[in-house]
C-alpha cells in the first residue's frame, strides 16, 4: 500500500481505481444536487424530485436513494468542478441517455415552478460538458416542462 502511494506521488505509477457500479449514479446525483443548490434554496420539493428521479433511473430502494443523495451533497460541497461527474456520464452513456440526464436536470431546476438564471446557466454548462447540443437541450427542457405541467417562459 505504501509503495503504491509513493509510486503515485512520485509520478511513477497512477493508481488503478476499480470502476464501481455506483459511480454513474453518484455522478448523476451530484449534478442533480448541484442544480437544486444553484438558486441557494435546496428545498423539499427539489429533494423529493431528485430522489424520485434517481429511484426511477437507477432502480433504487428508498434508503439507497437517501444515502446516494447524502453522499452526492457531500461530494458537491467538496468539489470545485464538474469534470469528475461529467466524465462518468461521457464515458458510460450514449447520446440519448445524456439527453435524458439533461431532462432530469431540467425537472430539478423547475421543481419549484421557476427557473433561476443560475440554474439555466448550469444546465447550459453541463450540456456542453457532456456534449448535448443546444437543440437537444431545448427539446429536453420542453419535455420536462410538459411532464411537470408547466409552460415555457
Amino acid at each position: 500500500m505504501i509503495d503504491r502511494l509513493i509510486d503515485f506521488l512520485s509520478g511513477r505509477d497512477a493508481p488503478v481505481l476499480a470502476d464501481r457500479k455506483d459511480d454513474l449514479a453518484h455522478a448523476v446525483a451530484a449534478l442533480l444536487v448541484e442544480a437544486a443548490r444553484m438558486d441557494d434554496n435546496f428545498d423539499g420539493a427539489e429533494r423529493t424530485t431528485i430522489e424520485r428521479l434517481l429511484a426511477d433511473r437507477f432502480d433504487l430502494k428508498p434508503q439507497a436513494v437517501k444515502s446516494l443523495v447524502e453522499a452526492a451533497e457531500q461530494a458537491v460541497q467538496r468539489s470545485t468542478q464538474y469534470y469528475s461527474f461529467t466524465r462518468q456520464i461521457n464515458d458510460r452513456l450514449s447520446e440519448e441517455e445524456k439527453v435524458r440526464i439533461i431532462e432530469m436536470l431540467w425537472k430539478v431546476a423547475y421543481s419549484d415552478g421557476v427557473l433561476d438564471p443560475h440554474e439555466d446557466m448550469l444546465l447550459r454548462r453541463i450540456a456542453g460538458l457532456i456534449h448535448v447540443t443546444d437543440l437537444d437541450r431545448g427539446l429536453a427542457r420542453k419535455r420536462a416542462l410538459a411532464k411537470l405541467g408547466l409552460s415555457m417562459n
